[in-house]
């Protein structure tokens, strides 16, 4: 993949402080050039090119005599290929992060949950699954749940409030998944081997299961391929 010119990281960078920090909501002015250049690190005709580039896609528009304002629909401007583009980087980010520690997470819960954790997990795996196979399309929430009762049981507080920010991926994985069939699959074979373990108790078996799982999910999302 060719290197980003400076032009394009300092339009992410200030796609990321309207975008993701909300630095400046709908509607607002951006300071003038030089406090903006100067908060960038970049020279002006640097921000300029930046600024330009992000009026073609819609996140900000300039008044002649008047300065530079994000655009009122800002949010609903920002889904376009390129935003695609960031929600893969993003993506890969956060199943990077799960990688990390949901598979600990999941042996946690193998010996500190209670059998009726264990219970409401399994209960809610299948009912993912029947989801996917009556094509409801409300089966991403049911499996974000999933994940989070599984969370839950490792009976871990930092991992339970960590939990929600790293599960937030769910909705933008349906943004640009190129095949959902797909990923509908893996989740229900993934789904039944993790539940197997889990009930087993089996420890290394289901961190081993759920780490196959995001393995699974980043392929066929082509997070692997940056």
């Amino acid at each position: 993949m060719a290197a980003k010119s400076l032009s394009e990281r300092t339009a992410d960078a200030l796609y990321d402080m309207i975008m993701t920090e909300k630095a400046f909501l709908p509607g607002d002015k951006l300071p003038n050039e030089n406090e903006l250049s100067d908060r960038l690190g970049v020279s002006r005709a640097t921000l300029r090119e930046a600024i330009r580039s992000l009026v073609a896609q819609g996140i900000l528009r300039v008044h002649r005599g008047k300065g530079t304002f994000i655009t009122d629909n800002v949010y609903e401007s920002a889904f376009g290929f390129d935003q695609l583009d960031r929600a893969r980087v993003r993506l890969k980010d956060l199943y990077e992060m799960r990688l990390i520690f949901e598979p600990q997470c999941i042996a946690f819960a193998c010996v500190r949950a209670s059998d009726e954790e264990i219970e409401h997990i399994c209960r809610q795996g299948n009912k993912v699954i029947r989801e996917i196979e009556t094509q409801d399309a409300n089966w991403p929430e049911s499996d974000q749940r999933f994940h989070m009762l599984i969370s839950k049981a490792s009976h871990n507080e930092f991992i339970i409030q960590l939990f929600p920010i790293i599960n937030s991926a769910v909705h933008e994985t349906m943004e640009i998944a190129n095949n959902q069939k797909v990923l509908e699959d893996l989740t229900i074979s993934d789904n039944r081997l993790i539940m197997e373990f889990l009930t087993r108790r089996d420890a290394k078996g289901a961190s081993c299961a759920l780490n196959l799982h995001m393995r699974h999910t980043i392929n066929a999302l082509g997070l692997d391929k940056n």
